[in-house]
């Protein structure tokens, strides 16, 4: 059943959350005590993000640098398909154009294929840390427009070198895209956002998964203009609850977002993490009420580093 099915089919508003494969030497067990605290919620799907090389430069001893590219959080593939053999949970692995080819794509597809998971989230992904813009890389795309066309060829049974599947496809892959509230950064206008995540819509993505916010009048107004562009696929609001004093600086910062004055005054007046911590939990409450109460399918939260935190919204709203 498709990630879109799954929320539809939901007798209530739906939970799904975000993880992070481990850093590269790190073992699995911190994500599966993360899901262990979140299962009594019952998600529908556990999202895994994917994560691009970046440049290293390592001290050699002869006191010159040597430039490295390293990918510090690998295993998206294993690990969906280890949390779905131990939880029989749905997952939704990451499917990027930011660091990866198109035989990279080609190759994880062919992968999830032979493990049975077939629902997917394309992004376009971030630009390198070392870059000024984005740049796709070599063989790879610039848009997740492009990444559809590719998974649209592999449905049909075509490699991106033309030649045919030998084996009659049984299951496609599905897939959902991201949509912004308050504007992707790139974008000049909110009114060409809309219109080119329309065109990924036409072009077969079922659904939207929005970038985090904390004003959710944005987020109304963000649906009410897809719905009058056409755009009837279910948008389901993201959010994230704010843990740390430092992050109001840094989440504006980092997801050109804005947060609401009444939240950052309530973060001023901290004087702990713990209170921090406190009015974050408090405020994404306040949230997830209000979009309950207004109908939305579904609620996707951004675990990084919040299990805790969303494990006591969750009580609070489930």
């Amino acid at each position: 059943m498709s990630v879109k099915d799954l929320i539809l089919n939901s007798k209530k508003t739906a939970f799904s959350f975000e993880i992070l494969p481990p850093l590269k030497g790190n073992g699995i067990e911190a994500i599966y005590q993360t899901i262990d605290e979140l299962m009594e919620f019952d998600p529908k799907y556990i999202d895994i993000t994917t994560h691009r090389s970046q440049l290293v430069y390592r001290t050699l001893e002869n006191g010159l640098y040597q430039c490295e590219r390293v990918r510090q959080r690998p295993g998206t593939v294993a690990v969906a398909a280890a949390i779905k053999n131990k939880y029989n949970v749905d997952v939704v692995p990451h499917i990027l154009c930011s660091g990866f080819s198109r035989e990279d794509t080609e190759y994880v597809l062919i992968d999830l294929d032979f493990l049975g998971i077939y629902d997917l989230l394309l992004l376009r992904g971030d630009k390198a840390k070392h870059e000024n813009a984005f740049m796709p890389s070599d063989e790879g795309y610039a848009h997740a427009s492009e990444l559809q066309e590719q998974i649209n060829r592999f449905n049909e049974g075509y490699f991106i070198d033309g030649t045919k599947q030998k084996h009659v496809r049984t299951r496609f892959f599905s897939y959902g895209v991201a949509g912004y509230p308050e504007k992707h950064e790139e974008a000049p206008n909110v009114e060409s956002d809309i219109y080119w995540l329309k065109k990924k819509i036409e072009s077969g993505a079922e659904y939207v998964v929005t970038q985090m916010f904390f004003d959710n009048k944005k987020y109304f107004s963000f649906v009410e203009r897809c719905r009058k562009e056409g755009i009837t696929v279910p948008i389901i609001p993201g959010l994230k609850p704010i843990t740390a004093l430092k992050q109001l600086t840094s989440l504006p910062k980092t997801f050109h977002l804005d947060l609401p004055e009444e939240l950052a005054t309530e973060l001023r007046k901290c004087k702990s993490e713990d209170e921090a911590r406190e009015v974050g939990i408090e405020w994404c409450t306040m949230q997830s009420k209000e979009l309950i109460a207004n109908g939305v399918p579904s609620i996707h939260f951004y675990s990084m580093s919040t299990a805790r935190s969303i494990k006591e919204i969750a009580k609070r709203v489930y």
